[in-house]
């Protein structure tokens, strides 16, 4: 008994179940008077026996006729639509359209990260965090640009998540010119999402300098992302900019314009964050994942399939089947 209910959830539906009004119809047909009057339609005298012998067989319950009639409740069912549930489908998530802009100016070749236990750059770092974030945001559209002395969009925004880690991997410290352009990286970045839908436009910039270059001021630039709606979150990332002596690590001032980073983010609704090593990168970018969360599908949906070609078949089959039946008649 309980696999009663799913044994019925796979039958047939039909999507016009009032077409089967349309079965009795050569039935009605054969009822219909084909002229007024009392009198039989056709007189043979020369021949009474042989269409008594004709109109029997019309009237019994030849297998011709069996097959016809199978044939025509067939025809009905197909018009009626028949219809069955398909596998579960769980719709498309609600994702981001977001931006990663990474700077590629000169000093992000620094070598003050540890990664795995030995020193890397700075972009070498970023990079390994970057493709970590990038595996958890399935379903988001991503898009890519890179700016030193220019901003350059890589990829559009895209959810082929391969392609902008391939486009990150290739990057190398001065594609886009050894100065730093913050301004012209958030201008176009805004200009890629402005299309996007309203809530989604999200920018997450990772510099580990000061505007140098571009012709458009950080600020400024702020003040249009806001406009458009776009949330930008900025990350500063490096070390403290000291340098070595005997072996030791002499710590120095910060090359990074800290204040200018945490206004543009306070402005346009987004977070300013400060990281000094990978480790620290890579829990900001966990942060952000929880700030920019990838909401979850809705409830599966089972779509209807057709299967009215079935029923079709079998009509046209049975159809053939009378019309070679060797007892018929012309």
């Amino acid at each position: 008994m309980d696999r009663l209910p799913a044994l019925l959830s796979g039958l047939p539906e039909f999507a016009w179940p009032w077409l089967w009004l349309a079965a009795p119809l050569p039935l009605l047909m054969g009822l219909w008077p084909l002229r007024a009057g009392s009198g039989p339609a056709l007189r043979v005298p020369w021949a009474p026996a042989r269409l008594q012998v004709t109109a029997a067989r019309r009237r019994g319950a030849s297998l011709r006729t069996l097959l016809l009639w199978l044939g025509w409740l067939c025809l009905c069912a197909a018009a009626a639509r028949p219809q069955q549930l398909g596998e579960p489908v769980e719709p498309p998530r609600q994702a981001r359209q977001m931006m990663l802009a990474v700077d590629l100016s000169g000093s992000m070749s620094e070598d003050d990260m540890q990664l795995g236990g030995r020193v890397v750059d700075r972009l070498t770092a970023a990079k390994a965090v970057l493709a970590d974030f990038l595996d958890r945001r399935e379903g988001d559209s991503i898009g890519l640009l890179v700016f030193g002395q220019r901003a350059y969009a890589l990829t559009p925004l895209t959810r082929d998540r391969a392609s902008v880690r391939a486009q990150l991997r290739d990057s190398v410290v001065g594609l886009a010119g050894r100065e730093t352009a913050l301004g012209d990286a958030i201008a176009l970045a805004v200009k890629r999402l402005r299309e996007q839908p309203e809530g989604q436009r999200v920018l997450i910039l990772l510099t580990d300098g000061v505007n140098t270059a571009g012709v458009l001021d950080p600020l400024k630039a702020a003040e249009l992302a806001k406009a458009e709606g776009v949330r930008v979150h900025t990350i500063a990332f490096g070390g403290s900019g000291g340098f070595s002596l005997f072996g030791l690590q002499v710590p120095g001032e910060d090359q990074i314009d800290e204040d200018t980073l945490a206004r543009i983010a306070s402005d346009t609704g987004g977070r300013f964050f400060r990281a000094r090593d990978t480790g620290e990168l890579a829990g900001i970018y966990a942060e952000l994942d929880r700030l920019e969360p990838v909401r979850s599908a809705g409830p599966a949906l089972r779509p209807r399939l057709e299967r009215y070609a079935w029923p079709l078949a079998a009509a046209l089959l049975l159809g053939l089947l009378a019309l070679a039946w060797p007892g018929r008649r012309r």
